[in-house]
C-alpha cells in the first residue's frame, strides 16, 4: 500500500474512533477514506463494516447490566434484527456491484442527514415520549407490535447493507415503539448494533472482499481514538466534531454524484 494511502487510512481511523466516542459518525469518515486509497464502493463497504466492528463490541459491553432487563422483549428485537441483516448482506454480494455503486452517494448523503440532524429528531422524539407517558398510552404493550417488528426489520437490513448512521435508526424505532428508560434502550439498540454488524461481518469474512491491510491500519487506530475521545468528551465539543463530519459527509456524497 502506497504511504499516503496508509496515513490517510490511519489518520480516518484514528478521528473516527474519536468522532464515535464523542459525537458517531465515524463511519462517514472511514468509508470515503477506503475508497480514496482506490478500493471499489462494495470492497471498501466490507473492508469498513470489518474493520470498525470492535467498536460495537465495546460499546455493548458499557451496558451489559441494563441488558439483563427484559430479556424476551431483546431476544425478539435481536432475532429480527439478525435476520434483516442476513439479508442486507445477501442484497450487497449478490447484487451486482452496479448496484450499490449507483445508491452509494444516496446512502452517504442520507446518513450525513441523519446524522446532522439526530439532536433534533432525538428532542423530537424524546418530548413524544415524555406525552405518551404524561397521557397513559406509554405502555409495556407497545412493543410487540407489527410495525415495530417491519421497522426493526429494514433497520438490521440497511445496517448490513451500508450502516452509516443505524445506531440512530435502531434508538429512534425502539423510542417510538418500546417504553422503557433511555440507558435501557441506548443498551438494547448498542447490542442490536453489534448482533447485525456480527452477522455482516461472518459474511463478509467468508464471501466478501475485504482488504485486510486496511483493517490492520483502520481497527486498532479507531479503537485508540474511541479511548482518546471518552476521555476527551467533555472537552470537545460534540457540535463541532457533528459539523465537520457533516460537512465532510455531503462534500462527499456530493463529488460521488458527479
Amino acid at each position: 500500500m502506497d504511504p499516503a494511502h496508509a496515513a490517510l487510512l490511519a489518520g480516518a481511523g484514528f478521528l473516527a474512533g474519536v468522532c464515535n466516542a464523542v459525537a458517531g459518525g465515524g463511519t462517514l469518515l472511514t468509508f470515503p477514506a477506503l475508497l480514496a486509497t482506490g478500493l471499489p464502493p462494495v470492497a471498501a463497504n466490507v473492508t469498513n463494516t470489518v474493520a470498525v466492528w470492535p467498536g460495537y463490541l465495546g460499546g455493548t459491553a458499557a451496558f451489559r447490566e441494563r441488558l439483563r432487563e427484559r430479556r424476551p422483549l431483546i431476544a425478539r428485537l435481536l432475532v429480527t434484527a439478525l435476520l434483516g441483516g442476513v439479508v442486507g448482506t445477501v442484497l450487497l454480494l449478490a447484487a451486482p456491484a452496479e448496484v450499490f455503486d449507483a445508491v452509494v452517494p444516496y446512502l452517504v448523503l442520507g446518513a450525513t442527514a441523519i446524522f446532522g440532524l439526530q439532536p433534533m429528531l432525538t428532542r423530537r422524539l424524546n418530548r413524544r415520549r415524555s406525552a405518551d407517558t404524561a397521557d397513559g398510552t406509554g405502555s409495556e404493550d407497545r412493543t410487540v407490535g407489527a410495525p415495530l417488528t417491519a421497522a426493526m426489520f429494514l433497520g438490521g437490513a440497511y445496517g448490513a447493507y451500508f450502516g452509516g448512521g443505524l445506531g440512530f435508526i435502531l434508538l429512534a424505532v425502539l423510542m417510538l415503539g418500546v417504553s422503557a428508560e433511555l440507558r435501557f434502550l441506548n443498551g438494547v439498540k448498542a447490542l442490536l448494533s453489534l448482533g447485525v454488524n456480527t452477522v455482516a461481518l461472518l459474511v463478509f469474512v467468508v464471501f466478501g472482499d475485504v482488504h485486510w491491510l486496511s483493517v490492520a491500519i483502520i481497527g486498532p487506530l479507531c479503537l485508540l481514538g474511541g479511548v482518546v475521545g471518552g476521555r476527551l468528551a467533555q472537552r470537545l465539543s460534540a457540535t463541532a466534531l457533528r459539523t465537520v463530519v457533516v460537512v465532510f459527509g455531503l462534500a462527499v456524497g456530493v463529488a460521488m454524484l458527479r
